[in-house]
């Protein structure tokens, strides 16, 4: 399906022109918010067409600003990739802290389910493609270091032979029948998610498991402390979560509580240790039950806490 959309404007738009702007690139992509400067004129068109799950469209807009806050992104169910491919003008595409200036030939990428904006200086031309984040295969840790960073062919590496093998493909899609385009079509996302790995790389494993457990040591106290809250503080899926600790021989539930019992123990141990209440002990460091930690100290330790406290305190 093919939609086509124009707007123009060579004094400052009206509101409704505006809206109508707003509205035509909302149905296009997803729910944003449009800006221009009053005192300047702007004008936009918009072609698009959706092949499968793939959206190919061709923006002319400028100047001007394209946002998505928090409060658009709650409302707006849609969670695609949108993919910035720059063909005439600059912009400026702001995601999750980081900018990319953008110029002719280069790439971005950006993530509907989290807030974002486009800065057009000046009038310009993009080719935009949208597609579902699952084709991209991509943990969320890999997405949240990938958007609002310049893919460049002039950098090397497979951007230099990929980004003209997009490009190429993108306008065969055009030029195709029908069949051959719905083919043509599948390829992009394996394109988009390969220049996307290459673009961030993949930091070593080990790195990762020693932020994740130096922030879950950090949190021992936190009664309600849960995979989803580690997951999410690291930017991973909770599937990979769960993996790491797998391949660490344990789980994170059973990690998180050999630890807080180890800290609970040392604090029995120490100084000072027999005037605070073993209850207060415990909660200290994220039980909620006083019964269920002595029952766990007994069983890691072969005594129970009060045992643990009388035993230090004669060894002193």
């Amino acid at each position: 399906m093919l939609t086509a959309v124009t707007c123009a404007a060579r004094e400052p738009a009206p509101d409704e022109r505006l809206a109508a702007w707003q509205r035509a690139l909302s149905r296009t992509f997803v729910d944003v918010e449009v800006g221009v400067a009053r005192d300047r004129p702007w004008t936009g068109t918009l072609a698009a067409e959706r092949l499968g799950a793939l959206q190919i469209a061709t923006e002319e807009f400028g100047p001007g600003a394209i946002l998505r806050d928090a409060r658009t992104v709650a409302a707006d169910p849609r969670t695609h990739i949108l993919v910035r491919r720059q063909l005439d003008g600059t912009a400026l595409l702001l995601q999750d802290g980081r900018t990319a200036e953008l110029t002719p030939g280069q790439l971005a990428f950006h993530d509907a389910r989290r807030p974002f904006r486009v800065v057009l200086p000046q009038q310009q031309r993009a080719r935009v493609l949208m597609v579902p984040r699952a084709l991209l295969r991509l943990e969320e840790r890999q997405l949240h270091a990938l958007t609002a960073t310049v893919v460049d062919a002039t950098a090397g590496g497979a951007a230099a032979l990929l980004l003209p093998l997009l490009d190429g493909l993108v306008d065969e899609v055009a030029r195709a029948g029908v069949f051959r385009r719905e083919q043509l079509a599948r390829a992009v996302p394996e394109i988009l998610a390969t220049l996307a790995v290459e673009r961030i790389g993949d930091p070593p494993e080990s790195a990762l498991w020693e932020r994740i457990t130096a922030s879950v040591q950090a949190r021992l106290g936190e009664p309600g402390l849960a995979p989803r809250d580690i997951a999410d503080q690291h930017a991973i899926s909770l599937r990979y979560l769960h993996r790491l600790f797998q391949r660490h021989g344990t789980t994170m539930g059973a990690w998180v509580r050999a630890r807080r019992l180890a800290a609970a123990r040392a604090e029995l141990a120490g100084p000072g240790a027999a005037r605070r209440p073993i209850a207060a002990v415990a909660a200290r460091w994220g039980f909620t039950s006083a019964s269920y930690f002595s029952r766990a100290f007994r069983e890691t330790y072969g005594m129970s806490p009060a045992q643990w406290r009388r035993a230090a305190a004669e060894g002193e």
